[in-house]
């Protein structure tokens, strides 16, 4: 198995470094390499997150390597509904998402159950953001509004799968302002990436991470955070617009249900590490990611919390009733 770039970088800077750089991994690092699964293609912000904890967690565990592995499909709904096939022995991992793992098995077009999904540690959030290409003639929020008014259906948005976060953010957007755009569901943020920046479409729902990206590429019209984002201080809020809406997506990792309850809080300990490390910080907020921590003692509570809020949401979207 071929080593990424990253990785061949981690050997030749640390190959020398001694196994004591483990002693910043609450409880010790892995005694083997890591399978990070990813549920998205590479190129979005999944990706981005988990080559960002490949390479802190190189420097802090020299003798290991995190293998990224890809299996996209169903909006991320083919490795969920496929990840506890594999061996739970603390050696796999897969990125989890939130909405993503409540509203689609509501819709009921993938093969899991929420409750057969085990979050060890939810490491950031990417909030809601509305943009066009920068050669779109829209050149602010209210332009688009009346564009998307003007020709009712017409407006085509991209976003990253089906029953996901920009999806429900899609059918938010189109009942608050009282339009009717067209969602465009693409198997990630990477795919969708050329046909927003290439006027494929006329814009995309997505996350910050990716306004910021592509800078100059797109231009962002509206973010759904409680203050604007310091790396884009001229996107009004919604909530300036007029919308109490304050959302996005919470990203995480999970393991297989076969996996010990000893291994998922070694794990849960060495993404909290990876989430505190100076550089971790750097790079998430350079990319518009927003970490949170939530780990093995707060997850109970805050899956309850999140669930909740998530199935009073796909019932206003209608999910499940086709």
């Amino acid at each position: 198995m071929q080593k990424t770039i990253f990785q061949w970088l981690g050997v030749l800077c640390l190959a020398a470094a001694p196994l004591a750089m483990a002693q910043g991994v609450p409880g010790g690092c892995p005694e083997k390499n890591l399978l990070y699964w990813q549920a998205f293609p590479p190129g979005g912000e999944s990706d981005l997150s988990a080559r960002h904890q490949q390479v802190v967690l190189k420097k802090k565990c020299a003798a290991i390597d995190t293998i990224i592995q890809y299996k996209a499909g169903a909006g991320g709904g083919l490795m969920w509904g496929q990840m506890n096939n594999l061996p739970g022995d603390g050696a796999n991992v897969v990125g989890i998402n939130l909405p993503h793992i409540v509203f689609q098995p509501i819709e009921g077009e993938v093969q899991y159950k929420t409750s057969d999904i085990t979050p060890v540690y939810w490491f950031h959030y990417t909030p809601d953001v509305l943009v066009v290409p920068e050669n779109s003639p829209i050149k602010s929020f209210a332009e688009f509004i009346a564009a998307a008014k003007a020709s009712p259906g017409k407006m085509n948005l991209g976003g990253s799968g089906l029953n996901s976060a920009n999806h429900a953010a899609h059918e938010r957007l189109n009942a608050a302002f009282g339009i009717k755009s067209t969602y465009v569901p693409y198997k990630g943020t990477g795919d969708m990436s050329m046909a927003v920046v290439g006027a494929q479409i006329d814009g995309a729902v997505t996350y910050t991470p990716f306004a910021i990206a592509n800078k100059g590429k797109v231009r962002a019209l509206a973010v759904g955070m409680e203050k604007r984002h310091p790396l884009m201080p001229n996107v009004p809020t919604f909530r300036e617009l007029g919308v109490d809406w304050v959302d996005g997506a919470y990203r995480g990792i999970g393991v297989p249900k076969s996996t010990s309850p000893e291994a998922r809080k070694k794990i849960s300990d060495m993404w909290a590490a990876l989430n505190s490390d100076p550089e971790m910080k750097e790079l998430a907020a350079k990319s518009g990611f927003e970490l949170v921590n939530i780990g093995s003692e707060q997850m109970d509570a805050f899956m309850k919390e999140r669930t909740a809020l998530y199935i009073e949401g796909a019932k206003r979207l209608g999910l499940g009733k086709k």
